[in-house]
């Protein structure tokens, strides 16, 4: 694995100079968060960025994400110009010397929690999400943006992105990803990138609008909308893992092939639909990282990996999920496990001891 971070930009309260002294970081997962969804990424920007990261002996390894904006997704009159946006974004992220471009295509919110510093019991604070909670939220109020998300909404905004669905289902959403995929899978495939799409964050409907990247079936019909090794996968444990009907050893296994990013968290399932973000040590949630951790290096899979949003520890200041300490905590653990999981699979593989001479 390329072991890496989530760097926000210089606005992130954890500065590059301190993600350099994490052992064994390879690189960052980063974007311009400044540019708006159907704007194409200039050159110059992606190269500045890009100059930020190399300065402190990093290397800007993942774009997370180049946002798909909702004329795409609900096949506005505006897409076509946005699609050749998004292509001519690949284009400067690909001479930059990325490979690899996460992005999702949930309606008008990104990842979605109700608790953004639930009190656990050891005294850290975690990302939370209740359903009771999220039903409560009165949508005429707006929704606020936060670092972590790509946008906010004043109560105009979100009324008019919540009408634009009504007549949009999961099938139609379906259409429409596809068509951006045959739109822009081949301009990554030229490129040498591969366009690695995330779970729904959760991985159900929220407030009505339509959900399609949720489950095992719902992976398989994106991969199958083009069947190019460009059109891949970020798998994320922790969005799918906060439903327990999915097997996710068994989809590391169905997927690996297919697998370009891995977003390794780890959640604890409250209700059906009620969770909370725990450390990634084994045990603390209910996800099995080892189990996907091993389907994947069994299959050699050798990607980039960050782990996923953690717990606030000793009072650090920093985006919700994104402190410092609890993920140099969790990349040390996944890199522990992922190495005894590499020595096990390579002494499998070695050939056996010559019996010994009388």
């Amino acid at each position: 694995m390329k072991w890496t971070l989530r760097w926000f930009g210089p606005h992130d309260p954890v500065p590059l100079a301190h993600l350099r002294q994490v052992p064994g970081l390879d690189g960052v997962v980063t974007a311009l968060t400044d540019v708006p969804a159907g704007t194409p990424w200039t050159r110059a920007q992606v190269a500045a960025h890009a100059a930020r990261v190399e300065a402190h002996g990093l290397r800007w390894r993942v774009v997370e994400s180049i946002p798909v904006s909702e004329a795409i997704k609900t096949g506005g009159p505006e897409r076509d110009d946005h699609v050749a946006a998004w292509a001519e974004s690949l284009h400067a992220v690909a001479e930059a010397g990325v490979t690899t471009v996460c992005y999702n295509f949930m309606p008008v919110l990104d990842w979605m929690r109700t608790d953004f510093a639930m009190p656990l019991g050891d005294g850290s604070n975690a990302m939370a999400y209740d359903e009771a909670t999220l039903q409560r939220i009165d949508l005429t109020a707006g929704l606020p943006r936060l670092e972590a998300w790509a946008q906010g909404y004043t109560p105009a905004e979100l009324r008019a992105a919540l009408e634009r669905y009504a007549d949009v289902d999961e099938a139609r959403l379906l259409e429409h990803l596809t068509a951006f995929l045959r739109d822009v899978v081949p301009v990554a495939e030229a490129l040498g990138v591969r366009l690695a799409i995330h779970p729904d964050d959760p991985p159900w409907s929220i407030f009505g609008l339509p959900r399609i990247v949720s489950d095992a079936a719902g992976i398989q019909r994106v991969l199958d909308a083009v069947a190019s090794p460009a059109n891949a996968l970020t798998f994320c444990t922790g969005a799918l893992g906060v439903r327990a009907d999915n097997d996710l050893v068994a989809m590391a296994t169905a997927f690996a092939p297919r697998v370009a990013f891995v977003h390794a968290r780890n959640v604890r399932r409250t209700g059906p639909r009620d969770f909370h973000e725990t450390a990634h040590l084994r045990g603390a949630g209910d996800v099995d990282l080892g189990g996907v951790l091993a389907a994947l290096v069994d299959a050699d899979v050798d990607v980039p990996l960050r782990p996923d949003h953690g717990r606030m520890l000793w009072g650090e200041t920093a985006i919700p999920g994104y402190g410092l300490f609890d993920r140099a905590i969790g990349l040390a653990y996944l890199q522990g496990l992922t190495e005894a999981l590499e020595r096990r699979r390579d002494a499998a593989a070695a050939p056996p001891f010559p019996p010994a001479e009388v």
